[in-house]
């Protein structure tokens, strides 16, 4: 199974489906993380070192770690780079997933409203069954 989270609710919710499900057959998730270059950019004039850049992108993910780990649920986390909706579809797309979990919105609802969703390009291309979760 594969989850995609951004550190919003929704990616939150889209973990808390996860581990549902998977507690019930397998044991062993794989988390998703996709720093865009807008990101990127933000997270460089927002702090002074790369060491706050990168704790700043762990704290977002920390939450939704603590539950897999507390539900006892093997999962890795693979961190990308690039547009998050191609990024994750090649993601999905080279694995053998039997299911991709991503939430309905992410953090940026400007980009949501203007250029389409990620959940939406990622439904559209993604080989495995998504689940969407609001």
């Amino acid at each position: 199974m594969l989850v995609a989270a951004d550190g919003s609710s929704h990616s939150l919710r889209a973990a808390e489906k996860a581990i549902e499900i998977v507690s019930k057959k397998t044991r062993s998730v794989d988390i998703v993380y996709v720093i865009s270059g807008t990101a990127s950019k933000e997270d460089v004039l927002h702090n002074r070192s790369k060491y706050e850049i990168k704790e700043s992108r762990r704290i977002k993910l920390k939450v939704i770690e603590e539950k897999f780990f507390a539900n006892k649920i093997n999962y890795s986390v693979h961190v990308l780079r690039g547009d998050p909706g191609p990024e994750i579809v090649e993601f999905a797309n080279k694995g053998s997933y039997d299911c991709l979990i991503v939430g309905s919105r992410g953090l940026n609802q400007l980009q949501t409203m203007v250029l389409g969703s990620v959940s939406h390009k990622v439904a559209k291309h993604v080989e495995c069954p998504v689940l969407i979760v609001k």
